[in-house]
């Protein structure tokens, strides 16, 4: 069985979220706390969403100096699987793993809503389980969701397919080119900004695009992840 960490930060509020979806997806959850030094033998980290450290300095700014941090970095340039959720996603920035920055919304608002998203890139550890151009939905809650980056680095996503998944019909935070995503070279570390944890289980998440009322969309992140694991196996 897959076993896939979720590291807890301090103001994490969705780890407990991340770790029931990697269970709904056929995996073993494997706690971590971002004062840990090992990664306990896991095969796969997902960083939650949340407001680590209280979102003091800069969202994601003072996660990237945990302990735990220095490890995951390690093992995502070794081909481990990497997902950062919403603060996640910026910590992942922080560290470098990503390019570019997470800054306040356009509007200078939180905002939570259900959100439709189109998979861009279905060759990453995180989204094998879609397909190319599939929309889906699943829920959006942040302040500081705004993807920015020069221009160079927007165009060499671009080019290289490493938008993983763009809003579609609304852009909610002004993100440069609609992006609600991202991958690395290698296709092993995304994160994104919206919460596929938050769609994983049928009555429970939003209605979708294709799949009525059952409100699963999210779950194929984690399954994705799996299926990836097995292959490498």
């Amino acid at each position: 069985m897959a076993r896939i960490g979720v590291v807890t930060f301090p103001g994490s509020l969705d780890d407990r979220d991340a770790a029931r979806a990697v269970r709904l997806a056929g995996g073993e959850s494997v706690n971590l706390f971002h004062s840990d030094e090992s990664l306990q033998d896991v095969d796969a980290v997902v960083l939650p969403g949340g407001f680590s450290y209280g979102d003091y300095l800069r969202a994601g700014a003072i996660s990237r100096f945990a302990p735990i941090m220095e490890k995951v970095v390690d093992a995502a340039h070794g081909g481990m699987p990497v997902l950062g959720i919403c603060n996640g996603f910026q910590v992942l920035t922080e560290v470098h793993l990503l390019p570019g920055s997470m800054i306040k919304n356009e509007h200078l608002h939180f905002i939570c809503r259900d959100q439709v998203l189109r998979v861009e890139n279905a060759e990453t550890a995180w989204s094998s389980d879609y397909e190319a151009g599939q929309e889906i939905t699943i829920p959006l809650k942040n302040q500081d969701g705004q993807y920015v980056a020069d221009e160079a680095t927007l165009d060499a996503l671009e080019a290289e397919g490493r938008v993983a998944f763009r809003y579609v019909g609304f852009n909610p935070n002004g993100s440069r080119r609609d992006i609600a995503g991202i991958t690395n070279e290698r296709g092993n570390v995304v994160g994104l900004m919206p919460h596929p944890e938050h769609a994983v289980e049928a009555g429970f998440g939003p209605d979708s695009v294709l799949n009525g009322r059952r409100g699963t969309d999210g779950l194929s992140f984690f399954t994705s992840a799996i299926s990836t694991l097995v292959a490498a196996t």
